[in-house]
């Protein structure tokens, strides 16, 4: 027997989508009507504050509201990922999350609070961002393929700093040992700050620092950089080779930064919000702040966002476990 809907039912149902498809330009068109936290899972002062705050400043601008941000930092990011992913999915609390946050938490605690992908609703992309390889300017290396020989020639006698275990900073680290059959000890600092002072004080033998520090202290001639870690070189350190080019191909270490909410946000105020990130990024304070920083501007849909964080997931997972990092 054929079903057939009754006219009613047909003209509900007709009725019902249209109302959706009002609701949701209407939440387009209303919002925001109230400021915006913008959660950051660092203390200030750092990479991601910094990044936040101008790109909080320029959005206040556009959209005729306050963009407020709120640092919520401890337990690897974790405390600020809890607290967003509990929040109302109302497009007034955000976070400002990277790869550290997601691709590498994901597997370095065993019992997260939240699932990285489906407690949360991707936005925009917004930043890549490079490390650098640097080494006290009193080395005698000068070159990566030097840096190699160097802790080749006095196996477990040399060290490398971090930001501290499971850190971006830490697996970039072990992924040189295990490209060049590298022995050298970890020393994990808490946070970037004491890993470059470290550095600086040539209590271990390189660094891989995120770029602000790595680019005022090597301008100084405080440190010696060997090389970056994105696939082509940065407008802040124009002379400074890349992984490839100074011999270690295919090692390609880039800190990537995105907004995301609370998960079942309305469609409307995501593709609202991307939009307005991407005319952030076109402005030209910005693209000024992302170069002091050695930041690439990047953007792209939601959707494209949220399969390169489940891409990024899988990609770190390998290298999380084999570096053997455990939650400090």
């Amino acid at each position: 027997m054929k079903f057939v809907s009754p006219p009613c039912l047909v003209r509900a149902a007709v009725c019902g989508l249209t109302l959706l498809a009002a609701g949701s330009a209407l939440a387009q068109a209303d919002y925001p009507k109230q400021p915006i936290h913008l959660v950051v899972g660092f203390a200030s002062g750092g990479i991601s504050d910094v990044l936040a705050r101008a790109l909080a400043a320029k959005l206040s601008t556009q959209i005729g509201q306050a963009v407020i941000v709120d640092n919520k930092p401890g337990a690897g990011t974790t405390i600020a990922g809890d607290f967003v992913a509990k929040a109302a999915p109302d497009g007034y609390t955000i976070w400002l999350q990277d790869t550290t946050t997601h691709a590498i938490n994901h597997t370095l605690y065993p019992k997260l609070p939240y699932d990285s992908l489906r407690d949360f609703t991707p936005i925009a992309l917004v930043a890549s961002t490079p490390l650098m390889l640097v080494v006290h300017p009193s080395s005698p290396a000068k070159t990566v393929r030097e840096l190699s020989a160097l802790i080749k020639s006095q196996p477990g006698k040399m060290s490398y700093g971090s930001s501290g275990n499971g850190t971006i900073t830490h697996l970039a680290s072990e992924m040189l040992k295990t490209a060049g059959g590298l022995d050298a000890a970890h020393i994990p600092y808490k946070g970037s700050s004491p890993a470059t002072g470290a550095i600086l004080a040539n209590e271990v033998t390189f660094v891989f620092s995120t770029m602000p520090p790595a680019v005022s202290n090597v301008k100084g001639g405080k440190l010696r950089a060997l090389a970056v870690t994105t696939p082509r070189r940065v407008a802040a350190a124009p002379d400074v080779p890349t992984m490839g080019e100074a011999g270690m191909p295919n090692f390609e270490v880039v800190l990537y930064s995105g907004v995301m909410g609370p998960k079942g946000m309305d469609p409307a105020i995501v593709r609202k919000l991307n939009a307005e990130f991407a005319r952030v990024l076109q402005s030209e304070d910005i693209k000024k702040v992302y170069e002091n920083l050695g930041a690439d501007p990047i953007s792209t849909t939601p959707e494209a966002f949220g399969e390169a964080l489940a891409k990024d997931i899988a990609r770190y997972a390998p290298v999380v476990k084999a570096s053997g990092a455990k939650v400090d």
